[in-house]
């Protein structure tokens, strides 16, 4: 049995294997996508509907919600935040 990891954190791990900001990209996204998601059931929306309030296509809105794909732009996130009467607020820790 390998006992390399034993004792380390999950975090040290991925970095080791050099996926720490990939794995970190896909937490973020999914729970972006989550949010988007259950904004959008309370308010009823379709995507159809979404789409249309953030001026952009079904297939890009299918994108934001994918939350395997970590590729989004902040400017989708802010026509999505708008469509939504959502503020987007992204910081640094």
């Amino acid at each position: 049995m390998n006992k390399k990891h034993i004792g380390s954190n999950f975090d040290d791990f991925l970095k080791e294997e050099k996926i720490y900001e990939q794995v970190q990209a896909v937490a973020i996204k999914r729970v972006i996508a989550y949010q988007i998601a259950e904004e959008m059931k309370k308010k009823n929306l379709t995507k159809t509907e979404m789409a249309n309030r953030m001026k952009t296509s079904r297939a890009a809105l299918e994108r934001l919600l994918d939350p395997e794909n970590a590729s989004i732009t902040l400017i989708t996130l802010e026509r999505a935040a708008s469509a939504l009467g959502k503020k987007l607020t992204v910081q640094l820790a």
